[in-house]
């Protein structure tokens, strides 16, 4: 017994050693003490490839938050919004990389921090992008995804749907019966296939998630038969450009996937939006009140 009670005793130490050493607080917010030191200067990031990840390493920079050895934290989606939950269930200090539509911002109070240096753009959108020659060999196809606009409050839906343990497909699936007269503008005066084949790649954030899986079931519905393929954001734009893929409707611009836009130019075609007014940026919960620009995260002002 009393080697287990050792043996404890020096995990925990090891552990709390752990945490100071990196500079992690397991205490509330004190707007009274400096953020940085709190969070060890610290922004939780996702993806490296992200546009938003870019951007934000240029904010860090714009700002002069590297004078303060401000940092950004590559992880994934899933590591950040586990990471935000946790931190918000005790009112601990964070500030991630951001985005919406995103059901976090639907389910946990949070805020965007302003950007007077406008280093994360304006409001962007989301457009379809597929290969060429995908109207003239595959016109049903093209026309769905051509049509294919749903908006925040839609896409949420699904988000949320699935963030609750619902599986995508289904999720989708659930959408786009609980939603016929959106499906059929996407869907009208397009004539029918038997089975053909189409693919449709994506990178796994939750919002492509949703929009993916309800275009494929929404391509379904005229009857194709669609694979959909999860990949990082650079692949997925070399996927459509090179016709491995067939489209995609995962394209933030022009700010998160600008720099692939300018890339691939020539060798995709651009539907246009299919979701209009996403936004990008750094956010922390709204009870860290005095934190409202990314200027805030300074320690000399």
């Amino acid at each position: 017994m009393l080697k287990k009670l050792i043996t404890t005793a020096v995990v925990l130490a090891m552990l709390i050693f752990t945490l100071a050493a990196c500079g992690t607080t397991l205490a509330p917010y004190d707007a009274k003490k400096d953020l940085g030191e709190q969070i060890n200067y610290t922004i939780t990031g996702i993806d490296a490839g992200a546009g938003i990840m870019l951007a934000t390493q240029n904010a860090i920079k714009d700002y002069h938050l590297d004078d303060d050895n401000w940092q950004l934290q590559t992880s994934s989606t899933a590591a950040m919004t586990s990471t935000l939950q946790k931190a918000m269930k005790d009112k601990r200090p964070i500030v991630v990389t951001g985005w919406t539509p995103h059901w976090m911002f639907t389910k946990f109070d949070l805020k965007f921090l302003d950007d007077p240096k406008n280093v994360f753009g304006n409001a962007e959108n989301i457009h379809t992008i597929v290969r060429k020659g995908l109207k003239e060999e595959k016109p049903s196809a093209y026309k769905v995804l051509d049509n294919f606009f749903w908006t925040a409050e839609d896409m949420s839906e699904v988000m949320l749907e699935v963030n609750d343990g619902v599986d995508p497909e289904e999720a989708a699936k659930k959408w786009i019966k609980n939603n016929p007269e959106k499906v059929a503008k996407w869907t009208d005066g397009v004539e029918k296939v038997d089975g053909d084949e189409i693919k449709l790649t994506y990178v796994a954030w939750d919002s492509e998630i949703a929009s993916t899986n309800v275009v494929a079931e929404a391509l379904k519905q005229v009857g194709y038969k669609p694979t959909i393929q999860a990949m990082e954001i650079q692949p997925m734009w070399a996927s459509v450009a090179t016709d491995a893929a067939d489209g995609m409707v995962a394209a933030w611009l022009p700010n998160t996937s600008g720099i692939y836009y300018k890339d691939y130019k020539g060798k995709f075609e651009d539907l246009g939006p299919n979701l209009k007014g996403a936004k990008i940026g750094l956010a922390v919960p709204k009870y860290m009140k005095n934190i409202n620009s990314i200027e805030d995260l300074k320690t000399s002002k």
